[in-house]
């Protein structure tokens, strides 16, 4: 795997939307967008283009599954997995250090 933490915004939000089942590309648009999914607006070529990669490295596949001609769908691999596993520890260790620092408003939960 050539993807290394920490991940970009638009990869981060794309395993994240794929963690919760398969996806078609504008579902994962608009779960990114939500905070809780990453908070990012992507376009359609950014989406493609990361998917495209994600997919040479082995993070994301294809299901074969479609409900309509047009739309294909996606699944997260074990080593998509274990990237957003990483990616996630980094984060908590990252919120925790903050905690710890005060840097966070108060009555923010850690």
């Amino acid at each position: 795997m050539t993807i290394s933490a920490p991940l970009s915004a638009p990869v981060f939000a794309i395993l994240l939307s794929l963690a919760a089942g398969e996806r078609h590309g504008y579902a994962m648009m608009k779960d990114a967008r939500q905070p809780e999914g990453g908070g990012v607006s992507m376009g359609p070529g950014t989406l493609y283009g990361t998917l495209n990669r994600l997919m040479e490295e082995g993070l994301v596949i294809e299901s074969g599954y479609s409900d309509d001609q047009r739309r294909r769908y996606y699944r997260l691999t074990e080593t998509g997995g274990v990237a957003l596993g990483a990616e996630l520890e980094r984060m908590r260790a990252a919120l925790e250090a903050a905690t710890r620092l005060g840097l966070l408003p108060e009555g923010e939960p850690a």
